[in-house]
């Protein structure tokens, strides 16, 4: 008894909703984020221009790409619908966004980028839990 107090094991029963808060955070964020920019052609003009001012190839490409594979990674966290997959994409935009525009940043100015890919690498490996369209089909029919 006393080592499940000290260990907190009780918490354990938390865990699918952390899950649910956590793809509701993190994919709201990025719908909140990414919409103004897919959905206003004047938006997505000064992603184009962010991304080339950041040395990217191709900013014409990459910039929508980003914008519209971020809108489309919050929605599926929030549905929880393919969220190992949705995971391993948010991890590798934003090591690619760390690695392209924060490098050289203070550890505060990295630190959205950063928390995203560790989000990304906590779906990418615990998946979505129980509140989740995934769950639907990871449930075997008796």
């Amino acid at each position: 008894m006393a080592r499940r107090l000290l260990l907190l094991e009780p918490l354990q029963g938390g865990q699918d909703l952390a899950l649910l808060a956590l793809r509701l955070v993190a994919g709201g964020f990025l719908v909140w984020e990414m919409w103004p920019n897919v959905s206003d052609p004047a938006h997505m003009q000064a992603v184009i221009g962010y991304f080339g001012d950041n040395g990217f190839a191709y900013p014409e490409f990459f910039g929508p790409l980003s914008a519209w594979a971020q809108l489309l990674i919050g929605a599926a966290l929030i549905l929880g619908l393919l969220t190992r997959w949705a995971g391993i994409f948010l991890t590798l935009n934003f090591v690619v966004g760390v690695w392209m525009v924060h490098w050289g940043q203070t550890y505060r100015e990295q630190w959205p980028a950063l928390a995203l890919i560790l989000f990304g690498l906590i779906f990418a490996t615990i998946g979505a839990g129980r509140w989740a369209v995934d769950s639907l089909w990871e449930r075997k029919p008796a």
